[in-house]
């Protein structure tokens, strides 16, 4: 299930310039779920193309994990005006086509908290909640989630590079096929 580029199932397509489909390789087993798309993304239609994705994209190099091998999506496919956080109605408009795109991956990346929280349905505490591995259930099925920062948030707080340093060690892990490392629950 995919939205067309006419969707108007949320109030989201009266601002948006074009619906912003998912990235890198869709049978990964692996995702990386971004909130929503920003302006770079509305403009190209592709996630994590500004500032965040060239902070992601570095790190991805750097820990030697290709941006292709992954898949990455966003929980909503349409830009919010001025950048604003999703509402829970544009969350729950995108939730079906989210939920197929994660359905049979063994490791979600929510990166950011409004993306940790549309799929937990808790709200998280990244400070103490980062890295830590947890179950969610899409579709009836068990898969591991990770909650991480949002690249954008390494612009005001370096540190948070070193823990997406260890987000993305997870996520090699995983696509090396040592995933399930022991869960602990948030």
């Amino acid at each position: 299930m995919r939205p067309n580029k006419d969707c108007t199932g949320c109030t989201l397509c009266h601002s948006r310039q074009n619906v912003v489909y998912p990235d890198g390789d869709p049978d990964s087993p692996v995702a990386f779920v971004g909130e929503a798309p920003g302006r770079k993304e509305d403009e190209i239609g592709k996630p994590f193309q500004g500032a965040s994705g060239k902070v992601l994209d570095k790190l991805l190099e750097e820990e030697e994990v290709p941006r292709s091998s992954i898949f990455i999506t966003n929980t909503v496919k349409c830009r919010p005006p001025q950048n604003r956080d999703p509402t829970e109605d544009e969350m729950a408009a995108c939730l079906p086509c989210l939920e197929e795109e994660l359905k049979d991956r063994r490791l979600i990346v929510t990166l950011g908290r409004t993306a940790a929280r549309d799929l937990l349905h808790r709200q998280v505490h990244l400070a103490k909640d980062a890295n830590m591995i947890t179950k969610v259930t899409i579709r009836g099925k068990e898969i591991d989630l990770v909650v991480a920062y949002h690249p954008a948030a390494s612009f005001y707080n370096p540190k948070v590079k070193e823990s997406l340093r260890e987000t993305i060690r997870i996520t090699r892990a995983y696509l090396e096929g040592h995933g399930n490392v022991s869960s602990t629950g948030i």
